[in-house]
């Protein structure tokens, strides 16, 4: 179905409408919430709830071309991550000051990262503390400012950079276990 033909049929409460919603974008938006949530139970529930926004504020989205109802979609999906996240208040952010100093890091190279699996990438971004996750999706994936990601997170845009810096550092770590591990 055309995804103007969608959303007008999800509007009017068409059933089948609403399920070829419902298919068409599930597996995307269960991974977006599993990017924030890192556990497939708690991003399955985040889905649902995520399904009964969007379904109750169908009405007022506006269609503006091809890709703005995935868009719509996975902006609710990342909000409702980002609202248990904060309910949990368990997000923890360090500020960048000189007693704890960012690790040095080397980001793999193209060629290197192209050598590790999307799956694995995804596991080990997972992996990630939940704040250093949570702001290297909304910069890396999101493409958020620290700006927006601090207002939206009632953080300073220091703690984002910080985050951010450590998020890579680690992940950077990973990889390179990962590569090691492949060549042993």
């Amino acid at each position: 179905m055309e995804e103007l033909a969608l959303v007008e049929g999800c509007k009017r409460g068409d059933n089948s409408a609403l399920m070829a919603l419902y298919d068409l974008y599930a597996s995307r938006l269960l991974a977006v919430c599993l990017r924030y949530v890192g556990d497939r139970a708690t991003a399955e529930d985040l889905l649902h709830d995520t399904f009964v926004k969007a379904y109750g504020a169908i009405g007022k989205f506006v269609w503006r071309g091809e890709g703005s109802l995935r868009g719509w979609l996975e902006r609710i999906a990342v909000n409702t991550s980002l609202e248990l996240l904060r309910s949990r208040s368990r997000m923890s952010f360090t500020e960048i000051d000189d007693r704890r100093a960012i690790p040095e890091y080397v980001e793999p190279a193209p060629e290197e990262a192209e050598q590790v699996p999307a799956k694995e990438l995804m596991r080990m971004i997972g992996e990630l503390p939940e704040g250093y996750r949570t702001v290297f999706n909304l910069f890396c994936v999101e493409g958020l400012s620290h700006r927006e990601i601090a207002s939206m997170l009632g953080i300073n845009e220091k703690s984002s950079s910080s985050q951010l810096a450590r998020a890579k550092a680690l992940l950077a770590r990973k990889i390179r276990e990962y590569l090691e591990k492949q060549r042993a």
